[in-house]
């Protein structure tokens, strides 16, 4: 009766490491749609199949409660999910995303409510994030800003390269011309806190950074609080296991990049 924990790559490890932090004596199951990945260029309607497929598999492993540790999944496939399909699955079971929770202390930080977003270019034109903080703030001002680079530059262990930095400086120097009143930016991506030393160098100082991990994890312990019946299903031995549609060495020598321990990793076969 573990949390499941899913992403279609390998930022949702960000996520996941800084809920077990949070809230180590859980169990939890992490599973990557690595050999799937990215899903931040395809469809909705392929998101939506590809994350419900996922979800559909932790419910099986025993997991009564599934975050989409994912920006592209939470943003194209949780409503969906949610409104639709958990119905009929199974009404006691729950699917939470990260995209609310970032967004619900967004005017507890910015001092101007002009706010900007990195993400992928998927996220972007979902239009997720706007949508959402328009629906909590809707005197924040949102300029969004699509990083295609971003993901490959971090999976392909350069985030600390020089090369990192022309991209993260374009990209920057863009969402800056969009919005030069912007105090507060968003790392929509659960990639995006391995660049964050380099965000931060080329941001103005006088502008925050919101990271997701710590605000997920909060915000989970908050929910789960306020949902005994749900938290009272869910078994605490403190054990944590991986799972992943790429081979399992691959996962575990880009999983290292994101955790910085040794894990051990488990193969499914892709749906």
């Amino acid at each position: 009766m573990a949390i499941g924990v899913f992403d279609s790559g390998y930022g949702g490890l960000t996520i996941l490491d800084k809920i077990r932090q949070n809230m180590p004596e859980y169990d939890y199951i992490y599973y990557g749609d690595n050999a799937r990945a990215p899903y931040g260029s395809r469809s909705f309607e392929v998101v939506y199949q590809f994350t419900l497929q996922a979800v559909k598999r932790l419910f099986d492993m025993g997991c009564p409660l599934v975050i989409l540790a994912c920006n592209t999944a939470s943003a194209k496939a949780l409503r969906s999910i949610q409104q639709k399909d958990l119905p009929h699955i199974d009404p006691t079971k729950r699917v939470l995303g990260i995209i609310r929770p970032t967004v619900e202390v967004i005017d507890t930080i910015t001092k101007n409510n002009h706010v900007g977003i990195f993400g992928t270019p998927g996220t972007v034109a979902s239009g997720s994030y706007p949508l959402e903080i328009a629906k909590i703030s809707p005197d924040i001002q949102v300029s969004s800003e699509a990083c295609p680079m971003w993901v490959p530059i971090v999976e392909n262990n350069e985030a600390n390269g020089e090369g990192a930095d022309y991209f993260i400086k374009k990209n920057i120097d863009s969402l800056l011309e969009k919005d030069p009143l912007i105090d507060t930016v968003i790392l929509g991506c659960t990639h995006y806190p391995l660049l964050y030393n380099k965000i931060r160098n080329y941001l103005p100082d006088n502008v925050n950074i919101i990271s997701q991990g710590d605000i997920v994890a909060k915000s989970l312990k908050d929910y789960l609080s306020r949902h005994p019946e749900i938290d009272s299903r869910l078994s605490k031995n403190g054990k944590c296991f991986f799972y992943s549609t790429e081979s399992k060495d691959k996962f575990k020598e880009v999983a290292s990049v994101f955790l910085n321990d040794e894990i051990d990793a488990h193969q499914l076969s892709v749906e």
